[in-house]
Protein backbone atom coordinates (compact mmCIF):
# COMPACT_ATOMS: atom_id res chain seq x y z
CA UNK A 1 0.00 0.00 0.00
CA UNK A 2 1.53 3.35 -1.18
CA UNK A 3 0.02 6.54 0.66
CA UNK A 4 0.46 10.13 -1.47
CA UNK A 5 -0.01 13.37 0.30
CA UNK A 6 -1.70 15.68 -2.28
CA UNK A 7 -2.21 18.36 0.23
CA UNK A 8 0.23 21.90 -0.57
CA UNK A 9 2.52 22.86 2.20
CA UNK A 10 1.14 26.05 4.12
CA UNK A 11 3.55 28.41 4.72
CA UNK A 12 4.16 32.42 4.12
CA UNK A 13 5.12 31.57 0.40
CA UNK A 14 1.95 29.23 -0.68
CA UNK A 15 0.46 31.06 -3.56
CA UNK A 16 -3.39 31.94 -2.95
CA UNK A 17 -6.13 33.17 -5.06
CA UNK A 18 -6.05 37.10 -5.75
CA UNK A 19 -7.83 38.74 -3.25
CA UNK A 20 -7.46 36.17 -0.78
CA UNK A 21 -5.46 35.96 2.74
CA UNK A 22 -2.29 34.87 2.65
CA UNK A 23 -1.29 32.45 5.00
CA UNK A 24 1.34 33.66 8.54
CA UNK A 25 2.53 32.15 11.68
CA UNK A 26 2.24 34.19 15.06
CA UNK A 27 4.45 32.98 17.77
CA UNK A 28 2.12 32.91 20.90
CA UNK A 29 4.50 30.91 23.04
CA UNK A 30 8.14 29.81 22.72
CA UNK A 31 10.22 27.40 24.51
CA UNK A 32 13.42 28.94 23.19
CA UNK A 33 11.77 32.35 25.29
CA UNK A 34 11.68 30.09 28.59
CA UNK A 35 8.16 29.60 28.55
CA UNK A 36 6.72 25.87 29.01
CA UNK A 37 5.82 25.07 25.49
CA UNK A 38 5.54 25.94 22.03
CA UNK A 39 1.74 27.68 20.58
CA UNK A 40 1.37 29.60 17.87
CA UNK A 41 -1.68 31.35 16.44
CA UNK A 42 -2.67 30.43 12.68
CA UNK A 43 -3.59 33.15 10.31
CA UNK A 44 -4.98 32.35 6.72
CA UNK A 45 -8.41 32.78 4.77
CA UNK A 46 -10.49 29.51 4.66
CA UNK A 47 -9.74 28.51 0.99
CA UNK A 48 -5.81 28.78 1.28
CA UNK A 49 -3.65 26.45 0.10
CA UNK A 50 -5.22 23.08 -0.51
CA UNK A 51 -9.23 23.20 0.38
CA UNK A 52 -12.74 22.23 0.24
CA UNK A 53 -15.71 24.28 -2.07
CA UNK A 54 -18.78 23.40 -0.29
CA UNK A 55 -21.67 24.81 -1.83
CA UNK A 56 -22.02 27.42 0.59
CA UNK A 57 -19.09 29.17 -1.26
CA UNK A 58 -21.39 30.16 -4.02
CA UNK A 59 -24.59 29.75 -2.19
CA UNK A 60 -26.02 31.19 1.02
CA UNK A 61 -28.41 28.93 1.35
CA UNK A 62 -26.10 25.88 0.36
CA UNK A 63 -24.68 23.49 2.68
CA UNK A 64 -21.48 24.80 4.58
CA UNK A 65 -18.73 22.47 5.44
CA UNK A 66 -20.16 21.13 8.42
CA UNK A 67 -22.67 20.20 6.68
CA UNK A 68 -21.29 18.19 3.43
CA UNK A 69 -21.66 14.33 3.41
CA UNK A 70 -18.14 12.92 4.96
CA UNK A 71 -18.83 9.82 2.28
CA UNK A 72 -18.61 12.41 -0.84
CA UNK A 73 -15.05 12.70 0.52
CA UNK A 74 -13.74 9.85 1.60
CA UNK A 75 -13.76 6.76 -1.21
CA UNK A 76 -12.69 5.71 -4.63
CA UNK A 77 -11.09 7.86 -6.93
CA UNK A 78 -9.98 8.12 -10.05
CA UNK A 79 -7.12 10.92 -10.98
CA UNK A 80 -7.92 11.94 -15.15
CA UNK A 81 -4.61 13.26 -16.61
CA UNK A 82 -5.39 15.63 -19.39
CA UNK A 83 -1.68 16.40 -20.66
CA UNK A 84 -3.01 19.38 -23.02
CA UNK A 85 -4.67 22.55 -23.33
CA UNK A 86 -6.20 24.60 -20.36
CA UNK A 87 -9.56 24.41 -21.27
CA UNK A 88 -11.23 21.21 -20.25
CA UNK A 89 -14.41 20.49 -22.19
CA UNK A 90 -16.44 17.94 -22.83
CA UNK A 91 -14.46 16.38 -25.61
CA UNK A 92 -11.66 15.98 -23.50
CA UNK A 93 -13.82 14.61 -20.73
CA UNK A 94 -15.03 12.19 -23.24
CA UNK A 95 -11.50 11.52 -24.16
CA UNK A 96 -10.17 10.75 -20.77
CA UNK A 97 -11.54 7.45 -20.10
CA UNK A 98 -12.85 7.32 -17.07
CA UNK A 99 -14.32 4.28 -15.68
CA UNK A 100 -18.37 3.68 -15.34
CA UNK A 101 -18.99 4.64 -12.05
CA UNK A 102 -16.94 7.05 -11.06
CA UNK A 103 -18.14 9.46 -8.13
CA UNK A 104 -14.95 11.24 -7.39
CA UNK A 105 -12.22 12.79 -10.21
CA UNK A 106 -8.81 14.24 -9.77
CA UNK A 107 -7.92 16.41 -12.69
CA UNK A 108 -4.13 15.53 -13.39
CA UNK A 109 -3.15 18.79 -15.92
CA UNK A 110 -1.00 21.15 -17.54
CA UNK A 111 -1.07 22.56 -14.06
CA UNK A 112 1.65 21.02 -12.65
CA UNK A 113 4.33 23.25 -13.99
CA UNK A 114 2.37 26.62 -12.44
CA UNK A 115 3.48 24.69 -8.76
CA UNK A 116 7.02 25.17 -9.28
CA UNK A 117 6.73 29.07 -10.07
CA UNK A 118 6.23 31.71 -6.99
CA UNK A 119 3.41 33.42 -6.37
CA UNK A 120 -0.20 33.00 -8.11
CA UNK A 121 -0.22 32.06 -12.20
CA UNK A 122 -3.54 33.23 -14.06
CA UNK A 123 -2.79 30.54 -17.37
CA UNK A 124 -3.84 27.57 -15.45
CA UNK A 125 -6.16 24.49 -16.62
CA UNK A 126 -9.60 25.13 -15.57
CA UNK A 127 -12.88 23.26 -16.25
CA UNK A 128 -15.44 24.15 -18.96
CA UNK A 129 -19.11 25.25 -17.52
CA UNK A 130 -20.19 23.06 -20.63
CA UNK A 131 -17.44 20.21 -18.97
CA UNK A 132 -19.08 20.96 -15.53
CA UNK A 133 -22.56 20.21 -16.82
CA UNK A 134 -20.93 16.55 -18.46
CA UNK A 135 -19.50 15.80 -15.06
CA UNK A 136 -22.71 16.33 -12.89
CA UNK A 137 -24.93 14.27 -15.58
CA UNK A 138 -22.36 11.45 -15.12
CA UNK A 139 -23.45 11.52 -11.18
CA UNK A 140 -19.57 13.09 -9.82
CA UNK A 141 -19.90 13.74 -6.48
CA UNK A 142 -16.26 15.13 -6.55
CA UNK A 143 -13.51 16.80 -8.15
CA UNK A 144 -10.50 18.23 -7.50
CA UNK A 145 -7.94 20.74 -9.68
CA UNK A 146 -4.54 20.62 -9.46
CA UNK A 147 -4.10 24.46 -9.12
CA UNK A 148 -6.16 27.12 -6.92
CA UNK A 149 -9.65 27.02 -9.25
CA UNK A 150 -11.57 25.27 -11.33
CA UNK A 151 -12.79 28.26 -13.00
CA UNK A 152 -11.08 29.89 -15.88
CA UNK A 153 -8.92 33.39 -14.45
CA UNK A 154 -11.42 36.23 -14.84
CA UNK A 155 -14.49 35.05 -15.92
CA UNK A 156 -17.96 36.12 -14.46
CA UNK A 157 -20.28 34.82 -13.45
CA UNK A 158 -18.08 31.90 -12.28
CA UNK A 159 -20.22 29.50 -14.01
CA UNK A 160 -18.14 26.26 -13.09
CA UNK A 161 -18.45 26.50 -10.13
CA UNK A 162 -21.95 27.66 -9.84
CA UNK A 163 -22.75 24.41 -12.36
CA UNK A 164 -21.04 22.01 -10.01
CA UNK A 165 -21.73 23.20 -6.10
CA UNK A 166 -25.73 24.15 -7.21
CA UNK A 167 -25.75 20.45 -8.08
CA UNK A 168 -24.13 19.56 -5.14
CA UNK A 169 -20.70 18.27 -6.15
CA UNK A 170 -18.15 19.23 -4.11
CA UNK A 171 -15.05 20.90 -5.34
CA UNK A 172 -11.13 20.59 -3.86
CA UNK A 173 -8.97 23.07 -5.05
CA UNK A 174 -5.31 23.41 -4.78
CA UNK A 175 -4.20 19.34 -4.76
CA UNK A 176 -0.62 18.60 -6.06
CA UNK A 177 -0.83 15.36 -8.15
CA UNK A 178 2.83 15.92 -9.61
CA UNK A 179 3.79 12.79 -8.28
CA UNK A 180 0.80 10.78 -8.86
CA UNK A 181 0.31 8.66 -11.85
CA UNK A 182 -3.03 8.34 -13.88
CA UNK A 183 -5.40 5.67 -12.53
CA UNK A 184 -7.42 4.37 -9.61
CA UNK A 185 -7.09 5.48 -6.04
CA UNK A 186 -9.16 5.71 -2.30
CA UNK A 187 -8.95 9.21 -1.53
CA UNK A 188 -9.26 10.50 2.08
CA UNK A 189 -9.91 14.68 2.27
CA UNK A 190 -10.99 15.82 5.34
CA UNK A 191 -11.89 19.53 5.89
CA UNK A 192 -11.78 21.77 9.88
CA UNK A 193 -15.53 21.27 11.23
CA UNK A 194 -15.82 24.62 10.65
CA UNK A 195 -19.66 25.77 11.60
CA UNK A 196 -21.38 27.66 8.37
CA UNK A 197 -18.15 27.30 6.76
CA UNK A 198 -17.84 28.65 3.06
CA UNK A 199 -14.50 26.64 2.75
CA UNK A 200 -11.82 24.59 4.58
CA UNK A 201 -7.93 23.42 4.18
CA UNK A 202 -8.31 19.99 3.71
CA UNK A 203 -5.53 17.26 3.93
CA UNK A 204 -6.05 15.19 1.48
CA UNK A 205 -4.41 11.75 0.15
CA UNK A 206 -4.45 9.04 -2.26
CA UNK A 207 -4.23 5.78 -1.19
CA UNK A 208 -2.73 3.18 -3.58
CA UNK A 209 -3.53 -0.50 -3.03
CA UNK A 210 -7.25 0.11 -1.48
CA UNK A 211 -10.38 -0.45 -3.07
CA UNK A 212 -10.84 2.08 -6.01
CA UNK A 213 -12.92 3.06 -8.90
Amino acid sequence: MKIYDITLTLSPETPVYPGDAGFAVQPGSRIAQGKAYNLSTLILGSHAGTHLDPPRHFFDQGAAVDQVSLDALIGPAWVAEFPQGRDIGVAALEAAGLPAGAQRLLFKTVNAALLERPGFQKDFAYITPQGARWLVARGIRLVAMDYLSVEQWGVRPAQTHLELLGAGVLIVEGVDLRAVPPGPYFLACLPLRIKDGDGSPVRAVLIEGLPSA
